[in-house]
This record gives C-alpha cells, sequence and structure tokens, in this order.
C-alpha cells in the first residue's frame, strides 16, 4: 500500500511521543530511513518549518563544533551552557534533522496525545495513518489502523510492518532481525 508513494521519492515521518512508543519509533524510522518524534510534538514543526530548520542547523552546527573539539576549549561554564543546550535540541530535533522539506505521509501512533500534529497536518493537507484506538476519531485520519496505541506489541507490530513495506518500497531488503524491547523508563 505504502510502496507506491516511495517509488516516487515520498517521504514519511513517525510521530509517536508516549513512553510505549518513543523507543520503536527510533529504531523503526531509522531501520527504514523515515524521519521521527519521539519525545515532545514542537508547537509549528510543520507549519512553521523555516522556523524550526533554524533550530535543526543550531543543532548541526553544535555538533561539528563537539566533533570538532571547540567545546573542550571553552571555558567550564560555556561549555557546560552549549553542551546543555546540544542535548535538548538532540532530544527534540534529532529525528527530523536530515529532513529538507515536509514529509508527504504521517504515520501518528495516539491521535488524542499528538492532536496538534494532526491539526498540523491537516492544515497542510498531509496524508495522516494512525492507529485508532477506541477513543479516537476515524474522521481526522486519512489511512486508519485499528489497533492499541497503548500496548508497546501492538505499536511495535503495525509500525514494524509499515516500515517494512517502506523497505521494500524503496527496493532495499527487510532486516528480519529481532529489534530489541524498547526500554520503558
Amino acid at each position: 500500500m505504502y510502496e507506491k508513494h516511495l517509488k516516487k521519492g515520498k517521504k514519511f515521518l513517525f510521530v509517536g511521543t508516549k513512553r510505549q512508543a518513543a523507543g520503536v519509533i527510533a529504531q523503526e524510522a531509522e531501520r527504514c530511513g523515515a524521519y521521527y518524534i519521539n519525545q515532545r510534538w514542537l508547537g509549528g514543526i510543520l507549519t512553521n518549518w523555516f522556523t524550526i530548520r533554524t533550530r535543526v542547523e543550531r543543532l548541526k552546527e553544535l555538533e561539528s563544533k563537539e566533533e570538532s573539539g571547540y567545546l573542550d576549549k571553552l571555558p567550564k561554564k560555556e561549555t557546560a551552557l552549549l553542551k546543555k543546550e546540544l542535548e535538548k535540541l538532540r532530544k527534540n530535533l534529532n529525528g527530523i534533522k536530515d529532513m529538507k522539506r515536509l514529509p508527504d505521509l504521517v504515520l501518528i501512533i495516539d491521535q488524542k496525545r499528538e492532536s496538534t500534529a494532526i491539526q498540523e497536518c491537516m492544515t497542510l493537507g498531509i496524508p495522516i495513518i494512525s492507529i485508532l484506538d477506541s477513543n479516537c476519531n476515524p474522521d481526522v485520519t486519512d489511512i486508519p489502523i485499528p489497533g492499541n496505541d497503548d500496548a508497546i506489541r501492538s505499536i511495535k507490530l503495525i509500525v514494524g510492518k509499515i516500515a517494512d513495506s517502506i523497505c521494500e518500497g524503496k527496493g532495499g531488503k527487510i532486516q528480519t532481525e529481532d529489534i530489541e524491547e524498547a526500554e520503558i523508563a
């Protein structure tokens, strides 16, 4: 179903910020080359993309300074502040660091929790694939997937199958390795 979008070079964004979904979202998105948000949806990630892009550029700048050893040459206080900023940016924007343009499709795990993400997608006309629990509205989703959005196994199964489809659509092979259980912190 998703292969036709990938053959056209379409990009996916996986969104799942609840604890049960965060690890699975990051693993599967990285495995299939999709972008992801797994910590906190910052308002305006899609509707205010150009401003968010400046924060992503700042993240890349700080990472290059860290790799070159520049941060270690600064005074301790300044180094601590820059490393704190770097960690905050990594936490929130690491999954979209390489995203050059808006995604073509968005996979959302918990419709109730990610209402801001859904509103932004609807505003921009980006199709939404969503796991729908019994408390969700199927009318705001383009491709509804009935399932339990609270159970790790359910999330892992559905997101894993979508990631497999993305890998197949890109012409790659599916990795058959077992995916480690996402840690619940």
